[in-house]
């Protein structure tokens, strides 16, 4: 069955840096553009970053020149690099395909 098994948040002190990971199984990954979204308490999803399968990113404007998303095809997994990172950035992490049709159960990130 399909499966998006995000990994790698915690609590991690401002200007740190921290790297998600997210393994995904049971559907074709190379055929899907791949995003991060994230959800703080309180306030609307928010799309951070995404990659298409040639490996052109765009990101939020909140994290342009901190985030880094990347792709490993050959283990089909996504990641996101997060440097510099700000108390703003506290939220749960969730990947997914890019047009929400599977989505992971999120890792919580919590930058104090």
């Amino acid at each position: 069955h399909v499966q998006l098994v995000e990994s790698g948040g915690g609590l991690v002190q401002p200007g740190g840096s921290l790297r998600l990971s997210c393994a995904a199984s049971g559907f074709a990954f190379s055929s899907y553009y791949m995003t991060w979204v994230r959800q703080a308490p309180g306030k609307e999803r928010e799309g951070v970053a995404t990659i298409d399968r040639d490996g052109t990113a765009s990101y939020a404007d909140s994290v342009k020149g901190r985030f880094t998303i990347s792709l490993d095809n050959a283990n089909n997994t996504v990641y996101l690099q997060m440097n510099m990172v700000k108390s703003e950035d506290t939220a749960l992490y969730y990947c997914a395909t890019n047009g929400g049709k599977y989505w992971g159960q999120g890792t919580q990130v919590t930058v104090s």
